[in-house]
């Protein structure tokens, strides 16, 4: 009887799953076809006024059409023409409406990369597209290399004679760009526009107007991938798969049982929409409801004995996974005769946070809680999800920060290693990261006094780590959420998931994968032709961090109010180069003072080249130094994020 019950359920999702096929395709019949000239218009983009089930639901899917020629595609506030929409390929073709062929001294306001290169979900570069860049420059002498045409200056307000500009197509390394030179915008161009290095400067303008190249496929194909499907276009509609199913959540979870018991039997399974009719396709029977009927009762057997060994074996490797874990915790910790830290059970961590009741904040790493002990003082709980990337960040914490004491380094008070439960016990600092006072509410930031006293405590930290211990300790992550501030705001240097131990003789070191955050990841380690990864690498981050400390904002800002700021070094460099002063709101002369010196040391730490920059040690002299700092050479290329930047040589300080 209730084998009977069963396949009656399963012949009534069936039924249902052909209903739904019917009210899908019913849904799609019932948007209206929209066009703009010669566009045609359909999911996932719908005009304006169309109903908002027609397009994908977000609002950087919907167009603008004037006078049924101009279609206007609104992202990051930058208007947009839409060229074509190529829904086979998931691509849409933009031009700037600034171009204009006819005028060879015309410039776009917008450099592409601004608004692109860290797109969202919703359209980027990557996966479907090929843009050919287009480079405008500006030397201070003349270059007579054919790669570079005469052009209008693009990006720069100086009309002086001394001043020389050009237009390149195609990508440059650092160390091929002319040493006076420095790229002002950077554009790009459909690789479908037949261009090349020795196009003229009108062919040029002619692949501006043409247009580049984006692809929306991550954001209509988003769910697709993340379960391994593959992304089709149905009856002129987008979709991963089916899309059919989407209304019914206990359908959803049906169908990938009911495909995968089908899997080992037959080479295709699938459904598909004819009408209102729902058509199966197994062992190539191609029958509706007689079908159903062979192919279920198969399935029910399949699922009653599969299911419970489908379990146990997801047990098992659980179970033999979490024991690999807990065994590598082990032998480290049998390793270790010489840490300070207190090994805690998991009680104890429960009773110090009133039982995980105050969170601080959490990551990928896990959850922070505030706790106290019974000594009285307040501790910082961080709560690790036992992943294997986790494990590494545990090993890495207690045999780095575990072995060593600094004032700038965040103290390491214990740990707790307990069946699956992993928690580190940190001194607790009550103001938090240096973040929050840069990029925060104004009523938070510091005066520059202060920033330079956090400066000097966070450089004698990280020369502690180079050159205090037996071992040289490489941090690899130096950036304002890492540097931790206690109640009265000295710095302290935290988050040790991962540092590296090395002998302090050894000049470079091998990795396996670049290691940091992007925008402040040391250019060597994407290029190992510029130099091999050292501690310099730390040294290049700090000198990243210096600068958004100087500025008290990121470094990148697509959304600067004016365009020559939106890459904060570059700018800087200019304005100090051209011997202007650094506006400063609300700063007296000392302030101003501090502040050049801390950027011109920041200039210093990232220099593309690891051998061009100062050793830590070298860089604490020169904060703490009283004489007049010499200008380094303009350390980067062009303002692009350091996965895009290449090396260039410099001289390094005495």
């Amino acid at each position: 009887m209730s084998f009977i019950l069963g396949i009656s359920r399963i012949l009534l999702i069936l039924l249902l799953f052909c209903s739904v096929n019917s009210i899908a395709q019913t849904n799609t019949s019932s948007c209206p076809s929209s066009s703009c000239g010669n566009i045609p218009i359909r999911y996932p983009f719908r005009l304006k006024g169309d109903p908002i089930s027609c397009g994908y639901n977000n609002p950087d899917f919907v167009l603008d059409c004037h006078n049924n020629r101009t279609i206007i595609l609104t992202l990051n506030s930058i208007n947009f023409h839409v060229q074509e929409l190529n829904y086979e390929e998931f691509t849409i073709r933009l031009v700037n409406p600034d171009i204009n062929r006819a005028n060879l001294s015309s410039c776009p306001v917008y450099s592409n990369e601004y608004h692109f290169f860290h797109s969202d979900e919703f359209f980027n570069y990557f996966g479907d597209v090929s843009n050919e860049a287009v480079l405008f420059i500006h030397c201070v002498s003349p270059v007579s290399s054919l790669r570079y045409l005469n052009a209008s200056c693009c990006g720069i307000s100086s009309n002086s004679s001394e001043i020389h500009c050009y237009v390149m197509v195609g990508d440059i390394d650092a160390i091929d760009l002319e040493d006076s030179c420095t790229v002002d915008r950077n554009y790009d161009v459909s690789d479908r526009w037949p261009m090349s290095h020795n196009s003229s400067l009108a062919s040029i303008y002619d692949g501006l107007a043409y247009g580049f190249e984006l692809s929306w496929r991550s954001s209509v194909c988003g769910e697709c991938h993340r379960r391994n499907r593959v992304c089709l276009m149905i009856d002129n509609t987008t979709v991963c798969e089916q899309n059919c199913n989407v209304h019914i959540p206990i359908f959803s979870s049906f169908q990938i049982t009911f495909e995968h018991a089908c899997v080992e039997d037959v080479q295709h399974l699938q459904h598909s929409q004819l009408g209102s009719k729902c058509q199966l396709e197994c062992w190539g029977i191609k029958t509706g409801f007689y079908g159903a009927v062979i192919v279920v009762p198969i399935l029910v057997l399949k699922l009653l004995f599969g299911f419970p060994f489908l379990i146990g074996l997801v047990v098992h490797k659980w179970r033999r996974r979490h024991l690999s874990m807990d065994q590598t915790i082990e032998d480290f910790l049998q390793g270790q005769n010489n840490l300070t830290p207190i090994k805690y059970t998991y009680s104890e961590i429960k009773k110090m946070t009133n039982n995980f009741n105050q969170k601080l904040g959490e990551g990928g790493y896990g959850t922070v809680y505030k706790g106290k002990l019974r000594s009285d003082p307040y501790v910082a709980v961080k709560m690790l999800d036992q992943s294997v990337a986790n494990v590494q960040e545990f090993i890495s914490e207690v045999g780095t920060i575990g072995r060593i004491h600094h004032f700038n380094i965040v103290q390491l008070i214990g740990f707790c290693v307990e069946g699956s439960k992993c928690a580190l016990v940190y001194e607790y600092l009550a103001n938090g990261s240096l973040d929050k006072y840069l990029f925060g509410q104004r009523n938070l930031a510091l005066r520059y006094s202060k920033i330079f006293e956090i400066a000097l405590g966070v450089a004698r930290g990280i020369d502690y780590l180079h050159r205090g211990c037996d071992m040289q300790i490489l941090h690899f992550d130096i950036k304002p959420h890492n540097i931790l501030l206690d109640e009265k705001f000295n710095p302290k240097i935290s988050d040790f998931g991962l540092a590296q131990l090395y002998p302090t003789d050894n000049s470079f070191i091998s990795l396996k994968t670049a290691r940091g955050t992007m925008g402040y990841m040391a250019p060597e380690m994407f290029y190992k032709n510029i130099g091999g990864v050292s501690y310099k690498a730390d040294v290049y981050s700090f000198g990243m961090l210096l600068m958004e400390m100087a500025g008290r904002r990121k470094n990148m800002n697509p959304f600067a109010e004016d365009e020559s700021q939106i890459y904060f070094p570059l700018w800087v460099y200019e304005q100090i180069y051209a011997g202007n002063e650094i506006e400063i709101v609300d700063a007296n002369d000392e302030e101003r003072k501090i502040v050049k010196n801390i950027v011109i040391v920041a200039l210093w730490c990232i220099q593309m080249k690891p051998s061009d920059r100062p050793s830590m040690n070298k860089v604490v002299e020169m904060l703490e130094g009283d004489s007049e700092l010499q200008m380094p050479p303009k350390p980067f290329l062009a303002p692009r994020e350091i996965a895009e930047d290449h090396g260039i040589s410099a001289s390094p300080p005495v």
